[in-house]
């Protein structure tokens, strides 16, 4: 009556469990690495992690949690343009509205998981329009930071943007 897998599905599933472990680890170093990155560039104005210290509730997670996963949402200094280009720029992170998985995944709240919500409504509830979310995956963190750096660098092309972060 469809109430059980497959004997195939039941063996991925227990392979998957035998390394899930490590890919928890990776994916959490990973997403330290990543907000830290975040957190120190000037064309972010916002990072929310757990894993920072700069977040309300840092104290409260490091107490109830071992690590602090690997969803992170940031908000660029520059426009909900300027976000949308973030999104779409990256190369190692996919564009996707799911965050799950063992790869990296970008997404632009506004036009993905909250596309029909009014403005007023996002905003009220903590979502601007230069708000992305992450779900950070285990590749290698250092290609993670490079793909990040390089899509906020290409959406802040013109001079005006960088203008307006700087001052």
């Amino acid at each position: 009556i469809g109430a059980s897998t497959t004997p195939f599905n039941s063996w991925l599933f227990l392979a998957g469990l035998d390394t899930l472990s490590l890919r928890m680890e990776r994916h959490v170093q990973n997403a330290q690495a990543v907000a830290e990155f975040l957190e120190s560039d000037p064309r972010v104005s916002r990072v929310l992690y757990p894993g920072l210290a700069s977040h309300p509730d840092h104290e409260l997670a490091a107490k109830q949690m071992r690590g602090f996963g690997g969803m992170i949402a940031f908000e660029v200094a520059g426009s909900a343009e300027v976000a949308r280009r973030v999104a779409e720029g990256t190369k190692v992170f996919l564009l996707a509205e799911s965050l799950g998985g063992v790869e990296s995944l970008i997404g632009y709240p506004p036009l993905m998981s909250h596309a029909t919500m009014s403005e007023e409504e996002r905003v009220a509830r903590g979502i601007p329009g230069t708000m992305l979310r992450m779900s950070v995956g285990i590749e290698d963190a250092r290609d993670l930071i490079a793909d990040l750096d390089r899509a906020l660098t290409a959406a802040f092309e013109s001079a005006e943007e960088l203008a307006l972060v700087s001052a």
